[in-house]
């Protein structure tokens, strides 16, 4: 072992080497504490469409049932059916509804990136700066 290891801080033996690759350009986005939560929840709409496909296919499966077989007992019947009326109503309400709400992530995003003035073009730290340099 060399002279030079001895004398060195223990700590600073262990500390990894750390190398660091230089972004061209970094864009930084500002974002609010609301928008993170969504943007972590992710699209709370996709529960409507796992929903939504679960009942579709149920129906459609209860719907080949009752087409394909031949079913004796009235009850069972009338559960076969109820169970298809059920799952196809329900169903399409839940895809309509995923439908019109499907975007609130993709908004949240789009809104965040609007912040971000056009290359080369510069806005004003806050409202107060933007007076004090038309004054």
């Amino acid at each position: 072992m060399s002279s030079h290891t001895q004398h060195q801080d223990p700590v600073q033996l262990f500390q990894p080497e750390i190398r660091r690759a230089r972004f061209d350009t970094l864009t930084i986005y500002e974002v609010s504490d609301s928008e993170l939560e969504i943007l972590e929840q992710g699209s709370p709409d996709s529960i409507l469409l796992n929903f939504s496909i679960f009942l579709l296919s149920t129906a459609i499966s209860f719907t080949i049932t009752l087409l394909s077989t031949t079913i004796q007992s009235n009850r069972t019947y009338t559960c076969f059916v109820a169970s298809t009326v059920v799952g196809y109503v329900v169903g399409v309400l839940l895809l309509l509804l995923w439908w019109r709400n499907r975007k609130s992530v993709s908004k949240t995003v789009d809104a965040i990136r609007k912040r971000l003035p056009p290359e080369g073009e510069a806005r004003p730290l806050s409202a107060e700066g933007a007076r004090s340099e038309q004054a």
